[in-house]
């Protein structure tokens, strides 16, 4: 297995909606240049990892995640000397830049797909000679139809299958051509992109690369060749999976990537977070409980957070205690934490959460002043997925400050926004937040920091579970007690601790421990330290 470089495992990531998160010259659309202004902001927050979303050149079918050439930037979001300059200064400040790397297919007007639309010997893309699942007619009729991975707007590249089929001729091998070239592909877009000092790569979509492979054996195969590849040259850089589903916990390690990035909108991640003021996803029929849930029925709500943990206990189990796990507050598709009757107010006790547990924690741009999932946005480059589920509504540009135009996201008109802002006239901001000192982003700073001082509070550290229902009780290291609840109500629940420990109140509002029993006020949360009986007086 794979030894993740030393950083990683003190990472705080922090994920950027390139569209959406500072416009520096006025054209409504969020740019580099842009997040260059607001690297201070970002090293003042504590974060050290910065996750961009594809900002590579695209027709923006998928919002970018349909790319037409891998190697140069957007020009809607400045140039590949912007991304250099804006890597070199987040280095300054001890940040590192991940970006994202749409593995599995591109934009119909990428090169390769039209060079192989009309070259019958071409097979970078998987061809065939009849309609079917999946397969889509070749513009003009061209070359017969291709398979899409979602939109017919992103053929599939051709990575292989891992077993021939009479009935399907169309499939090839791992070793054939088309695909062994869309291998050496990849490492021309990762070798580019290290040697010009980005610190790696979260994968999209990592483990659906070769077709019809049982046991993801040449998926990881894949992978593993070039990891060890890309390890050579850069050492210290990364590769990390979309990853959660019980089918592919294990598929991380065998690919020797370095952590795994849990995908928010798998059940097990989503039993957290997903009350249902999003809508339904494409596979739910119905709302399911998530723990945090201010109303949350306690015995549904207690569940859903054993799904959750049921999953991370079969990582720890087929993993083994030191493996990585990236765990996302939300995401770009997916529902803010500020969604449906979850509101600003439960926040801290959320983060306490993120920042304690055992995992990476990866926060999506906004979270951390409790911007809100902005219900009935406008579809936007492809935002829709079904007719119940709208991610735009995650995508609204930040809010900085109230005193310039556009919450000073960007000096261009409102009409000319990538998406309109939330018009509450109570909208949080950045710069509103800072000048509180009780308001979220100094909450969530302040646990940040707290997180990157006390080692036991990192991903190094043993988690254990003393109360998995309300409120949620967990020791890291035998020495920090963690005490989150979700709930507006007032919770309790008696706990052992240690034997031969005190407990000293560190961070938190709301929450006391008094001869065993745990107290928490509506939304309480807090951090204590467990020490030796008669160093520390009891909180």
């Amino acid at each position: 297995m794979t030894s993740a470089p030393e950083w990683l495992a003190d990472a705080v990531i922090y994920e950027i909606y390139p569209q959406s998160f500072a416009d520096s010259n006025g054209d409504g659309i969020g740019d580099l240049p842009g997040v260059l202004g607001h690297l201070d902001y970002l090293q003042w927050l504590g974060v050290n990892v910065i996750w961009f979303n594809p900002c590579f050149a695209s027709p923006f079918r998928d919002a970018g995640y349909d790319v037409s050439d891998y190697l140069t930037i957007a020009p809607r979001y400045g140039s590949n000397e912007d991304m250099i300059t804006l890597v070199k200064e987040a280095k300054a400040r001890g940040i590192r830049v991940l970006l994202d790397l749409v593995a599995g297919h591109t934009s119909m007007q990428h090169p390769w797909f039209r060079a192989s639309m009309n070259d019958p010997s071409d097979h970078r893309y998987i061809w065939s000679d009849r309609p079917g699942d999946a397969f889509v007619a070749a513009p003009g009729g061209s070359r017969g139809w291709y398979m899409k991975n979602f939109f017919p707007e992103q053929p599939a590249l051709n990575f292989g299958y891992s077993r021939l089929a009479a009935d399907e001729p169309w499939r090839q091998l791992p070793d054939a051509a088309g695909p062994q070239a869309n291998r050496a592909g990849l490492k021309e877009i990762i070798g580019y992109w290290l040697d010009r000092g980005v610190a790696g790569f979260r994968v999209d979509m990592a483990f659906s690369l070769v077709k019809d492979d049982p046991g993801l054996v040449e998926t990881t195969a894949l992978w593993r060749e070039v990891g060890e590849w890309m390890r050579q040259a850069h050492p210290d850089a990364v590769l990390l999976p979309e990853s959660d589903e019980l089918r592919t916990v294990d598929a991380g390690v065998r690919g020797n990537f370095d952590a795994d990035f849990s995908l928010v909108i798998h059940e097990e991640h989503s039993a957290l977070f997903n009350n249902g003021g999003a809508g339904l996803l494409p596979w739910q029929h119905e709302v399911e409980p998530c723990y945090f849930d201010p109303d949350a029925d306690v015995d549904r709500g207690s569940r859903a957070f054993e799904r959750f943990l049921g999953l991370w206990n079969h990582h720890l189990e087929t993993n083994g205690p030191d493996r990585l796990v990236v765990l996302p507050s939300s995401d770009h598709d997916f529902s803010r934490l500020v969604c449906g009757n979850r509101t600003i107010e439960q926040l801290p006790a959320v983060f306490t959460f993120l920042l304690t547990w055992g995992s990476i924690p990866s926060i999506y741009y906004g979270d951390e002043i409790g911007m809100r999932y902005l219900e009935g946005a406008p579809e936007k480059e492809g935002s829709i997925w079904t007719p119940a589920f709208n991610r735009a509504s995650c995508r609204t540009p930040m809010q900085w400050d109230d005193k310039l135009p556009n919450a000073g996201f960007s000096t261009g008109s409102t009409e000319s926004l990538y998406l309109p802002q939330d018009p509450d006239v109570g909208r949080p901001t950045v710069a509103a937040q800072l000048d509180d000192a009780h308001s979220l982003v100094r909450f969530v700073q302040g646990l940040v920091q707290l997180r990157r001082s006390i080692p036991a509070l990192g991903t190094r550290a043993s988690t254990t579970v003393l109360s998995s229902g309300y409120p949620l009780v967990y020791l890291r290291d035998e020495t920090h007690l963690i005490v989150v609840n979700p709930l507006r109500q007032a919770t309790e629940v008696k706990v052992e601790i240690p034997a031969g420990t005190t407990a000293r109140h560190l961070f938190g509002r709301g929450a006391g421990l008094d001869d065993g029993v745990i107290r928490a006020s509506g939304f309480g949360c807090g951090v204590f330290e467990l020490s030796p009986l008669g160093d520390q007086g009891q909180s």
